[in-house]
């Protein structure tokens, strides 16, 4: 499997993500410039995170026009697979790839610490081998990371299983005060209805190493890449 980091003017989570893939789940990478008009034959492109184009506008509001971008909507509408990390999912959400939108977090401030996710179901790569009853780790860094979608929308994504993550407390309850952005019904990560296409805000490229002291970011690799490596199987 060959996966393309598409590198954006103001990313800065693309040489984390890079050497997750290549470092530490030995997958073979190449970095996409934005510029380019070729994905290179890649089976799988990765959005990161940061600030492209310094986040003018809105969050991912100008990549989402960069020239890579039209080779990305073309290979997603394909089936090809695509997946979103914070400015990611914020670039995909404006492309059209994902439903709603990313808007400032309730206390309108940049949120950067730890917080945990649940796997919401087991219908797709990114949770497939994951159990929904396990407590995720997994870092948050944004200002942007309220998800919106309206209420047909909503009630569309949840019949169809597009609700990957939630955000929860240490022991796995949904409530009010595990979310820390004021997202709707305290949603991290979302898919498409055709389940190629995935965003989420956290970051699991920040917890992927036993040198970080926090490997569970490294188990939502392994499911989206169909890898056993970890401990928990």
């Amino acid at each position: 499997m060959k996966i393309g980091v598409v590198v954006f003017p103001g990313s800065n989570c693309d040489e984390d993500m890079v050497h997750v893939l290549r470092n530490v789940l030995r997958l073979q990478v190449v970095k996409l410039w934005h510029k380019d008009h070729d994905l290179q034959g890649c089976d799988f492109i990765i959005l990161p995170g940061g600030f492209s184009y310094g986040d003018y506008l809105r969050s991912g509001a100008i990549a989402r026009f960069s020239p890579i971008m039209q080779e990305v909507i073309s290979f997603a509408n394909q089936g090809g697979f695509v997946f979103g990390v914070c400015n990611g999912f914020q670039i995909l959400c404006e492309s059209g790839l994902l439903p709603g939108v990313l808007t400032n977090n309730d206390n309108h401030q940049f949120i950067c610490k730890n917080t945990f996710i649940r796997a919401d179901n087991n219908d797709s790569m990114l949770t497939a081998t994951i159990d929904p009853d396990k407590v995720l780790k997994i870092p948050i860094a944004h200002g942007e990371g309220k998800f919106y979608a309206d209420e047909k929308t909503l009630a569309e994504m949840k019949a169809n299983g597009q609700i990957i993550f939630r955000y929860c407390d240490e022991e796995g309850n949904i409530t009010a005060e595990a979310n820390p952005n004021g997202t709707t019904d305290n949603i991290a990560g979302i898919c498409n209805a055709g389940k190629n296409v995935f965003g989420m805000m956290p970051h699991p490229e920040r917890a992927a190493e036993g040198v970080l002291g926090n490997t569970d970011g490294k188990i939502i690799f392994e499911s989206l890449f169909g890898l056993v490596t970890s401990q928990q199987r």
